[in-house]
């Protein structure tokens, strides 16, 4: 088992009982959680940056996305895993193409969350 107690971990979704959820459950396995419910806030990170990024598709004004493209061709940032969630089921493909390392539908599996966070946090 790695030692997850100093993984970061990104929550990028504008729904808050999605953030606060998934945030006391992954403070409860031992990461450290930051979490926003903008998605520019994602694209304006510069340093401290997470070692996982959860990011929903559909954001107030923003496709999660397009997101994910900028990250993906950020030099700095391009290394960070992103699994991308969304209550769309039939998005996946585009999430993936996107670059996204992993698709989530919502609603999820808590468990499946942590297994999918714990093969892209090597």
């Amino acid at each position: 088992m790695t030692d997850l107690k100093h993984k970061k971990i990104m929550i990028a979704d504008d729904d808050p009982g999605i953030v606060d959820a998934v945030e006391m459950l992954l403070e409860f396995e031992g990461y450290t959680v930051t979490s926003t419910v903008e998605g520019s806030s994602v694209l304006a990170l510069h340093e401290n940056l997470p070692d996982l990024l959860l990011l929903d598709i559909w954001m107030s004004g923003e496709d999660g996305r397009d997101i994910c493209r900028s990250l993906k061709a950020d030099v700095i940032k391009k290394h960070i895993p992103v699994i991308m969630i969304s209550a769309s089921k039939d998005i996946k493909d585009s999430a993936l193409e996107a670059g996204a390392d992993d698709f989530l539908a919502k609603p999820f599996e808590m468990n499946d969350l942590l297994g999918k966070i714990e093969a892209l946090i090597k």
